[in-house]
């Protein structure tokens, strides 16, 4: 049904917009007159677009509204070369070659340096080396079978190379809504949908390119099909400005708040972070006080120089006590990552058990330490997204920061007194694993999520074994399956082996 109605809110979407044009003859003075910029509109959406014409006209750029023989540059935004050209066919021009075609991070460079950069190979469009000029036939999408593309993201390798983030950031902001509504089933069709996109060797630019994939379901076709015809989805914009997704989103931001915590605080009628530390009557854990405490730390971003200061210091620390332990990061940095909002480190010791106490040395500003659970010889966990049972701490670490002024930081018990300090509070957790459980658990805790995801359910339903962070069972045989290594368990699921930055599912 939304499918047959979607022409009508796309044209009265047209008729809104045409409506709406803002006034672009404003007067600013031109600083660089041998280049004319031209943005196309395509993908990008025509607010985007005038925000950015307007930015570079203040900085004295002349930037056309309509394509004209003046135009020296072309900028484009998730669009490949390909598909430039494509369009350039539609508005009847004859020869490309006139034209500097680049992605919109040439004209970011240009923003942020005040001045016209070098359009250099890194800013030239997708494929713009590899393809025929203009007048030849049209370029097709590099070789690729759809049919091939498993629908486990365990057999396939995922870079941090996406060349659909339009689709896939639209893709995981309905997927994150239905996580806020508990809907499972709604979530996960969404994420792997957006799994799949992250896999593709090339940007979608038609519905044919996604033809034969696997978990493209309706609801994920739809929101495909508007951003391709559009250049956004209005279905994950009206999320974004949905009063329940913008609370839920702010209230998880908080260490130590979940869902059923959001749902409840929201049903009280609080709908800001601000709202809930000034409401005097909510009852906060320990954990929930001090995502407050050290709330603006902990909700900025993590860097790898920061990360690997933080592994610095507890690798040293950890083997004061421990000389022959192995610490290994893991999570996001270990896949690649340059940027997350926590470190999770990995502990165990090839020698006696005196891992046990490791946790209880009193080593940072805040922890939660949970003691381990695991029953020897229990059976792995049938559940894809069951939390493990290793002594774990769930930590706040004081990062020493010299020069930095984070003066934003609150430190008094009600919030409302601010003081300049020179460190960073940074969510650390430290996981203790015994020795032969490592490489399961290395494997669980490297990710992504929806990699350990699939990589239980191929275990399951192709394997007929159970897989979790601390073992392998294979049902038929009945017997648990040793590995020394991870590349060990991959063999034991018969499955290629997938380094950890091909694991960015």
């Amino acid at each position: 049904m939304d499918r047959i109605r979607a022409p009508a809110v796309f044209s009265q979407r047209k008729r809104q917009k045409g409506l709406h044009s803002p006034n672009l003859s404003c007067n600013y003075e031109i600083k660089f007159h041998k280049l004319v910029i031209f943005i196309m509109q395509r993908k990008m959406g025509m607010t985007r677009r005038t925000f950015l014409m307007e930015l570079a006209r203040r900085k004295g750029f002349r930037v056309e509204s309509e394509l004209s023989d003046s135009v020296t540059h072309i900028v484009a935004e998730n669009n490949s070369y390909p598909e430039v050209l494509d369009w350039l066919r539609g508005q009847a021009v004859g020869d490309s070659s006139r034209f500097e075609l680049l992605d919109i991070s040439w004209l970011t460079a240009c923003m942020e340096a005040g001045r016209p950069v070098d359009s250099e190979m890194k800013y030239h469009l997708v494929g713009q080396d590899q393809s025929p000029p203009l007048s030849t036939a049209e370029s097709e999408v590099p070789s690729f079978i759809a049919s091939k593309v498993s629908q486990y993201s365990c057999q396939r390798k995922t870079t941090l190379n996406n060349y659909n983030k339009n689709f896939t950031d639209a893709l995981e902001i309905m997927a994150e809504n239905y996580e806020f509504k508990e809907n499972e089933i709604f979530c996960l069709e969404f994420l792997r949908a957006a799994s799949v996109l992250k896999f593709l060797p090339f940007a979608v630019t038609r519905m044919k390119d996604i033809q034969g994939l696997p978990c493209m379901g309706d609801r994920v076709r739809d929101v495909i099909e508007e951003i391709i015809e559009e250049g956004e989805s209005s279905r994950a914009k009206e999320v974004l400005n949905d009063e329940r997704y913008k609370s839920f989103k702010q209230f998880t931001s908080v260490f130590g708040v979940g869902v059923k915590t959001s749902e409840k605080w929201y049903r009280m009628g609080l709908r800001t972070v601000q709202e809930a530390k000034a409401d005097k009557t909510l009852k906060l854990s320990k954990m929930q006080r001090a995502g407050f405490l050290y709330y603006e730390d902990l909700v900025s971003c993590v860097s790898k120089a920061e990360a690997d200061a933080v592994s610095l210091i507890v690798k040293n620390t950890v083997c004061k006590f421990l000389p022959d332990a192995l610490v290994t990061i893991t999570g996001g940095f270990r896949r690649g990552k340059k940027i997350g909002h926590d470190i999770d480190f990995l502990i165990t010791n090839p020698g006696p058990r005196e891992d046990d106490e490791l946790l209880h040395k009193g080593l940072l500003l805040y922890c939660d330490t949970i003691e381990s659970t695991f029953v020897r010889d229990q059976l792995p966990s049938r559940k894809v997204d069951a939390m493990d049972n290793f002594q774990k701490c769930f930590a706040i670490l004081k990062l020493y920061q010299p020069g930095v002024d984070n003066s934003s930081y609150n430190t008094s018990k009600n919030f409302d007194v601010a003081e300049v300090k020179d460190w960073k509070a940074i969510r650390v957790d430290l996981v203790i694993t015994p020795f032969e459980q490592y490489p399961y658990a290395l494997l669980g805790w490297t990710g992504s999520r929806q990699f350990g995801r699939d990589l239980r359910r191929y275990a399951f339903h192709e394997r007929k074994m159970i897989l979790d962070n601390h073992a392998l069972y294979d049902r038929r045989k009945r017997i648990f399956l040793k590995a020394g290594s991870e590349e060990e368990i991959f063999a034991h699921l018969g499955l290629d082996y997938v380094e950890p930055w091909e694991r960015n599912a």
